[in-house]
C-alpha cells in the first residue's frame, strides 16, 4: 500500500468524503509553489494533485492554462516538478500526491526514467490525453513502480466504455462532472448522485468528482455522495489573486465543510 491506499482506506473507515486540491507545479514560481504545497496536508487537503506544466493543456480552462504559462515562464520543467515533490516530502511525508498532466512532456523526459524518478515520491499519475486504447503499453511500468494509474470518465462516457476503463483504473476514478474544460460552471449537480451510483456499478475504487466545483455550497452537497471532491480552478484563482495564506484558508474552509457530515 502506498500513501494513496492508506488515505483512501482511512476515509472509508471514517465514512468521510476526501478533499483533493489541485495546483500547477511552479505557479507562480518554485518557491511560492513549495511554500503552498508543503502546507496543504496540514490545512485539510486529503490528497494533493499537482499539474505538470505543459504549453498546450487542452483539457484546461483559462485559469489553469494561465497557471501553466506562469509556471513555464518561471522555468518550471518536469525535472523541477519531481524535485518540487522531493522538497515537499521533506516537510510532508504522509499526504498522497498525484501528478496530473499530458503525455508529451513525460515522453520527452523518458517514460521509464520518469517513473523511476517518481517512485516513492508520487502515489498516482493521471495522464489526461492517454485514452483507454493506448494505455496498455504503459501500465506494467506504472504498476512496477508502485504508482496508481488514475483514469478519467465524463458524462458522455458510455457504459460499455466504462467497463473497459475499469480494467485499468486503480487508486480512484476521476469523473469529470461536465463535458468541457476545467473551471467551467457546474450546472447539473443533482444529476451527479445518479451518475455516481452508475459509476460504482463498474468501478470498485473510490469515485472523485472534479471540474466546476467552486464554492462551499457545491462541496457541501457532494459531501457523503462522492468519495472525493476535487477542486482546482477556484484554488488556483485564489492563489493568483490573494497569495498563499488566503489559499490555505480557503482549503481549510473547504475541508471543514466537506467533513461536517460523517456519511449518508
Amino acid at each position: 500500500m502506498n500513501r494513496l491506499d492508506q488515505k483512501l482506506e482511512l476515509l472509508k473507515q471514517q465514512k468521510k468524503s476526501g478533499l483533493v486540491c489541485y495546483f500547477t507545479a511552479g505557479d507562480p514560481d518554485f518557491e511560492t509553489s513549495l511554500a503552498l504545497l508543503s502546507q496543504l496536508g496540514d490545512s485539510g487537503a486529503d490528497i494533493i494533485e499537482i499539474g505538470m506544466p505543459f504549453s498546450d493543456p487542452v483539457a484546461d480552462g483559462e485559469t489553469i492554462q494561465a497557471a501553466h504559462i506562469r509556471a513555464l515562464n518561471a522555468g518550471q520543467t518536469l525535472k523541477k516538478t519531481l524535485y518540487l515533490v522531493e522538497k515537499i516530502r521533506e516537510k510532508d511525508h504522509e499526504t498522497p500526491i498525484v501528478l496530473m498532466g499530458y503525455l508529451n512532456p513525460i515522453l520527452q523526459y523518458g517514460f521509464k526514467k520518469f517513473l523511476r524518478d517518481a517512485k516513492g515520491l508520487v502515489d498516482g499519475i493521471l495522464i489526461v490525453d492517454l485514452p483507454y486504447e493506448y494505455q496498455q503499453e504503459y501500465l506494467e511500468d506504472i504498476q512496477e513502480n508502485l504508482i496508481h494509474f488514475i483514469c478519467l470518465t465524463s458524462p458522455s462516457t458510455a457504459d460499455e466504455r466504462l467497463s473497459h476503463i475499469a480494467k485499468n483504473a486503480t487508486g480512484f476514478l476521476y469523473h469529470v462532472s461536465e463535458n468541457g474544460v476545467t473551471g467551467m460552471q457546474l450546472n447539473h449537480q443533482q444529476d451527479l448522485v445518479q451518475k455516481i451510483q452508475q459509476l460504482k456499478k463498474h468501478f470498485n475504487i473510490p469515485v472523485g468528482i472534479g471540474f466546476g466545483i467552486k464554492d462551499e455550497q457545491q462541496v457541501r452537497r457532494l459531501s457523503g455522495q462522492a468519495d472525493l471532491v476535487i477542486i482546482g480552478s477556484a484554488l488556483v484563482e485564489t492563489l493568483q489573486k490573494n497569495g498563499v495564506q488566503a489559499t490555505l484558508e480557503k482549503v481549510k474552509q473547504f475541508s471543514k465543510v466537506l467533513h461536517v457530515t460523517d456519511s449518508v
